[in-house]
């Protein structure tokens, strides 16, 4: 079981040995201390809980700090039996990763503010001819009389709305490079969120 925690810092593209470029993000990962772990007895399920980033005193609360000044704190599960490989105050680097890997990303999408159906949803809007004036973006008719539910809007319906700032996870990306001397994991591809944006990294 792999896991760590990072921020996105950039985008680039990296070349391999036959000199094809990949389009690559950049991670600041890790090291992660192992603030606490979840057994099944106690908790019902076994995972590792562990801290990364630092943070000023004032801004934590009083169990936190128990812990220590993490700025982000964070669940993996695991299996059981590998808990025994885990202790309150490990370090876990970058050690266990390696090139060619394939992890799974999740991080916090940006956020685009209330938008229409057009980008929302991929809309195509309305006619640009026979009569159209200002309407060419609208979504048209939200429900229709003689259908289910008739005088009133169904659940689920696409329509606009806040776009973003959604957790997004994405499967099967590759691992570049890494760079253990400077905390560093290229991984092949985008990641969603802005730089910055805190990322959990699973293999």
């Amino acid at each position: 079981m792999k896991f760590t925690l990072g921020t996105k810092v950039s985008m680039t593209q990296v070349f391999d040995g036959q000199g094809v470029a990949y389009p690559a993000t950049v991670l600041s990962a890790g090291p992660v201390t192992v603030t606490a772990l979840r057994t099944v007895d106690k908790d019902g399920y076994a995972a590792v809980q562990v801290g990364f980033g630092s943070t000023k005193e004032s801004r934590i609360n009083a169990a936190q700090k128990k812990q220590g000044l993490f700025r982000h704190v964070a669940e993996f599960r695991v299996p059981a039996e590998s808990l025994a490989n885990y202790q309150i105050g490990q370090v876990v680097d970058l050690s266990s990763f390696k090139d060619g890997d394939y992890v799974t990303a999740r991080s916090l999408s940006k956020g685009k503010g209330f938008q229409g159906a057009v980008k929302r949803h991929h809309f195509k809007g309305g006619s640009r001819t026979h009569g159209q004036k200002h309407s060419e973006r609208e979504i048209g008719s939200i429900n229709g009389r003689g259908r289910v539910g008739s005088g009133r809007v169904n659940k689920g319906k696409r329509m606009p709305g806040r776009m973003g700032g959604d957790m997004v996870t994405v499967k099967n990306l590759k691992v570049l490079q890494v760079r253990p001397e400077s905390n560093e994991l290229v991984i092949h591809g985008s990641l969603p969120g802005r730089k910055g944006v805190l990322v959990s990294i699973v293999g």
